[in-house]
């Protein structure tokens, strides 16, 4: 049976287009669920989130942005964390027969988010330097705001972009 080449390429456009826009998914993504999950749901002690604020909050705050918990990926809220992560992943399996590029680039953004915000508390100068919308979002006086942690065009979209770390060397205006 023949079928045309411009179908063919088409077909391939399409799929490979679903990975710019698993990238801007995972952007959205990575900002509601800080917002309403971690820090919305998270508030209460009671809830299953509660470890975002009340255990990972507390102590990159107290220690200027580093978090110990960080040392050990595999347990307490580092474990946690990845186990979010993964359960999310399970969540976008459904995704993966129809737009596998899509999938696999969901399922490489959460690794590259969990590997990056890693870096940023075992590292703060790094962290401070390399993503200051999520210094702020630690350090500043308002914690509720500055949900990107790995990018800040959401927030700055969403005008909930507050800088507060106000060194000209390392800011990106």
């Amino acid at each position: 049976m023949y079928v045309p080449k411009v179908l063919i390429y088409s077909h391939i456009m399409i799929h490979l287009l679903t990975i710019p826009m698993a990238i801007v998914y995972g952007n959205l993504m990575e900002w509601v669920l800080h917002k309403y999950v971690l820090h919305g749901l998270g508030r209460s002690k009671k809830n299953i989130f509660s470890f975002h604020w009340h255990s990972h909050h507390k102590t990159a705050r107290k220690n200027n942005f580093y978090d110990s918990a960080y040392e050990k990926p595999w347990e307490g809220t580092a474990l946690t964390e990845k186990l979010s992560l993964f359960a999310l992943i399970i969540l976008h399996l459904p995704l993966a027969w129809h737009y596998p590029l899509f999938f696999a680039t969901i399922a490489i953004y959460s690794i590259y988010y969990y590997r990056m915000h890693r870096k940023m508390h075992l590292n703060p100068e790094w962290g401070k330097k390399k993503f200051p919308c999520h210094w702020d979002h630690h350090m500043g006086k308002n914690q509720d705001c500055n949900w990107g942690v790995t990018c800040e065009w959401v927030d700055k979209v969403m005008k909930t972009r507050r800088p507060f770390y106000m060194d000209l060397k390392i800011r990106r205006f």
